[in-house]
């Protein structure tokens, strides 16, 4: 039997206020699953928003993460970081990149690669050209910088002036994106889907007509894949669908599978002016976040691993068609690729989620009503059609019974 609420701790109010926290805590994980302390279970299809990539207590993560704790955690980046070099040269062999900057966060990689696409420019001689081009709904992050790439105003009230340098578009629109482009523009910054956006996929031409315009003006291309990469649509990396690569990419979540990682990965070209002293971090590329990533990787790019991510991807979203279908009071419509999926709401996200959360069943919104189903990529049918079963109870208990005729 379920604990009742009360059983719940009341929150402690030594936090910041920053979080409208759901009333629950978790003791222990299992693959796709969560436990509270009094054992309920939990099916996980938020994965830490996208983080928990290969599901919760992995054994390859805990035994690379243990086995590195018990020899060293941190030595800085004034010394050479072995397993630094070997995640590195693994994410260059395996992508259109020369080079990669370790940090802690998407926002991190984020913030080195706007300045690496400035110092591009400033070294190239044209320091004017510092502006980046956005598009409407993206989320970039929390910095002052990738705040106002986001360009939401939600996140920026109360911040001062927002940082200068951002150019916002509406989303989709090319003529728009040339419009954009100045004599003082240095690069296009773009999520290949909008996860926090509302899952919202640009299209391949889309995609491809950015890549054409930066060739035409001289403007480096950004991808923000901290939430599209490392396998989350299928492939490792969300460009690889479209024909194109960018010139610079950023990482995060999925890499360090719930250990705080992200990565800045440029060619040699776009990353000619990141040189000694120009850019820098304290704990970013430690030795525990590399031992993770790299063993991360082992499990990612083993035969089979980006097959079945594609063939669970779609296994649910025929599944969630089926439910649509079946519940047109309460969603719309499916949307995203791989395993980032949205369901699109006829009734509000917020509701969708709690009633989902009585359920059991763990969810992320996101923007333009929707909710987002993340699950740990590890994930096969039987915890999607537990997670369906678990979304056509939800959506029973939002619908009004109907008065026989």
């Amino acid at each position: 039997m379920s604990a009742p609420a009360s059983s719940v701790p009341t929150a402690s109010n030594a936090l910041f206020d920053t979080f409208a926290r759901a009333p629950l805590a978790f003791e222990r994980g299992e693959g796709a699953w969560l436990f509270t302390p009094e054992g309920e279970a939990y099916l996980d299809f938020s994965a830490g928003i996208a983080v928990n990539s290969l599901g919760h207590a992995n054994p390859t993560l805990v035994a690379a993460l243990t086995e590195q704790a018990g020899k060293l955690w941190h030595t800085s980046n004034l010394f050479r970081i072995p397993g630094q070099e070997r995640l590195a040269e693994r994410l260059v062999d395996a992508s259109f990149a020369d080079r990669v900057f370790f940090a802690n966060s998407g926002a991190e990689a984020n913030e080195c690669a706007i300045k690496t696409a400035r110092r591009y420019h400033y070294v190239s001689g044209r320091p004017e050209r510092y502006h980046i081009v956005t598009v409407e709904g993206a989320f970039h992050g929390r910095t002052l910088a990738t705040l106002a790439a986001g360009g939401q105003q939600k996140y920026l009230d109360g911040f001062g002036p927002k940082a200068d340098g951002f150019d916002q578009v509406a989303f989709g629109d090319i003529s728009l994106v040339k419009a954009a482009v100045t004599p003082e523009t240095a690069a296009i910054m773009i999520e290949p889907i909008q996860g926090e956006g509302g899952v919202r996929a640009f299209s391949n031409g889309f995609l491809r007509e950015l890549r054409t315009l930066c060739d035409a003006e001289g403007l480096l291309l950004i991808m923000d894949e901290v939430q599209t990469g490392v396998g989350r649509t299928g492939k490792l990396f969300a460009y690889e669908w479209t024909g194109i690569t960018p010139d610079i990419l950023t990482l995060a979540k999925g890499i360090g599978g719930g250990f705080p990682l992200g990565a800045c990965l440029a060619t040699n070209e776009a990353a000619k002016g990141m040189t000694p002293g120009t850019h820098g971090t304290t704990f970013g590329g430690n030795p525990l976040a590399m031992a993770v990533g790299n063993a991360v990787l082992d499990v990612v790019l083993a035969d089979g691993f980006l097959d079945h991510v594609r063939e669970t991807g779609i296994y649910l979203k025929q599944r969630l068609a089926a439910l649509v279908d079946q519940h047109p009071d309460v969603f719309d419509g499916v949307r995203g690729e791989g395993l980032l999926v949205g369901l699109h709401g006829v009734k509000p996200a917020p509701e969708i989620v709690a009633a989902l959360r009585a359920q059991h069943m763990l969810v992320a919104g996101a923007g333009d009503n929707v909710v987002r189903l993340l699950p740990p990529l590890t994930v096969g049918r039987e915890e999607v059609d537990a997670a369906v079963a678990k979304l056509e109870a939800a959506a029973a208990a939002l619908t009004p019974a109907r008065l026989e005729a």
